[in-house]
């Protein structure tokens, strides 16, 4: 399964997740980020390769819904609610990512 996980810039959250979730029971992980500035930037390729696209916030998801309509429509998004409180393999970070996603795969 390919899951992408989304966050403001790429530099913490999202990379900080698929760093933890690539390869994790096989699947495959990639990150990127919404705003412009981002360190990898969300693009229509990446949406459609995603089976599962992870959202940290719900900004995320209305960004990506509100550009990319008919890419993510019949998509599974999950908002998992993560605020950008974290440095990149933060130790609580890592460990709220493990206790959350793993249930939405």
């Amino acid at each position: 399964m390919h899951l992408l996980f989304l966050c403001s810039q790429n530099k913490r959250r999202s990379l900080t997740a698929e760093k933890l979730f690539d390869g994790y029971e096989g699947h495959q992980a990639r990150s990127a980020g919404t705003e412009s500035n981002s360190r990898i930037k969300v693009t229509p390729g990446l949406l459609g390769w995603a089976d599962i696209i992870f959202c940290m916030e719900k900004k995320h998801i209305r960004r990506i819904k509100e550009k990319y309509p008919d890419i993510v429509a019949d998509k599974k998004v999950v908002c998992l609610n993560i605020a950008d409180d974290y440095s990149f393999m933060d130790d609580d970070l890592c460990a709220l990512l493990e206790a959350v996603v793993p249930e939405n795969i």
